[in-house]
């Protein structure tokens, strides 16, 4: 039994079903966790350090690496079933609609340093990371990530390129879990 089936089995009925039915989203969810971590991680290091005056260079570049984690774990679990292009034009099609994203993602930030002035002198150190945090962190990446999850199902990895490929694969999960 898979990770996913295994946690699924332990999830109490009706959460169980609503999981399963929105399993893609839930795993796409995951990545988007985990690339959370990578991307504050790597955007903590640069602006605390090198970039300490250029937070949202530091906070592009933190994108970019946390994109190419999230196109692989996108590429081989969460979209799995989909797809079917040739690898170097899906990568091309991800790292594109990527790209939108980091914009979307980056505009939150430019807009609450450079409009709204929440950077030092104006404000305090605190309340200037609470409002990068804020607007870098959390604003600009879940509208990154509704416009990423949108664009990874319409146009890198469509359904209709994938269902031959899950009609010949043959360790999908099931569409339901038994109970334990």
């Amino acid at each position: 039994m898979a990770v996913v089936e295994s946690v699924l089995a332990r999830v109490p009925e009706p959460l169980r079903s609503v999981l399963v039915k929105h399993r893609e989203l839930v795993k796409f969810v995951v990545v988007g966790s985990t690339t959370f971590v990578v991307d504050n991680g790597i955007w903590y290091l640069l602006k605390l350090t090198i970039l300490n005056t250029k937070p949202t260079t530091a906070k592009a570049i933190a994108i970019l690496i946390a994109t190419i984690v999230s196109y692989v774990l996108n590429r081989e679990w969460s979209f799995r079933t989909r797809g079917g292009r040739e690898r170097a034009h899906e990568a091309t099609l991800f790292f594109l609609v990527s790209g939108v994203a980091v914009a979307i993602n980056l505009v939150p930030l430019y807009m609450s340093r450079y409009v709204l002035n929440l950077e030092v002198p104006h404000v305090s150190l605190f309340v200037q990371e609470i409002a990068d945090f804020a607007s870098g962190s959390v604003i600009g990446m879940l509208l990154a990530m509704a416009f990423r999850f949108w664009g990874f199902r319409r146009w890198v990895f469509p359904d209709e390129l994938g269902r031959k490929r899950r009609e010949t694969t043959t360790d999908d999960a099931p569409t339901t879990v038994p109970r334990h």
